[in-house]
């Protein structure tokens, strides 16, 4: 398997068809926000996200592997189902790493942007016309 196609492919779709056989069971994933083990609760993390936000987009500028690590660059935007539609952006970058069966087991998520300021774009942000 291909593990950086496999990536790139899930950015390309996010929130939908995920490839969750990519990761180990007890993955833990962290970002500004929260932070769990488990591939059930990262199911369910990406599974609020294709619920509850519209027109979701993650737009992958980089990505490349050095040993057993992967980092992406990539840009994450939404709507958030608010009467006047904010258009959410959060930059950010990925940090995978690879177990001994080359699944991932840990995944870290580092936004370029304060949660403050995710909060801030909610008021400040209409979707465009």
């Amino acid at each position: 398997m291909d593990i950086l196609a496999a990536l790139r492919s899930d950015y390309r779709t996010f929130p939908h068809q995920q490839s969750f056989d990519l990761y180990a069971s007890d993955v833990f994933f962290k970002d500004p926000l929260t932070q769990f083990h488990g591939i059930t609760r990262y199911q369910r993390m990406i599974a609020f996200i294709e619920r509850w936000f519209q027109d979701v987009n993650l737009q992958l500028h980089a990505i490349d592997q050095v040993d057993d690590t992967i980092h992406t660059r990539w840009t994450l935007n939404w709507t958030t189902p608010l009467p006047w539609q904010p258009r959410i952006a959060i930059p950010g970058r990925s940090e995978l790493v690879l177990n001994q069966a080359n699944l991932i087991s840990s995944h870290l998520d580092v936004w370029d942007c304060s949660p403050w300021n995710v909060v801030q774009q909610h008021f400040t942000s209409r979707r465009p016309a």
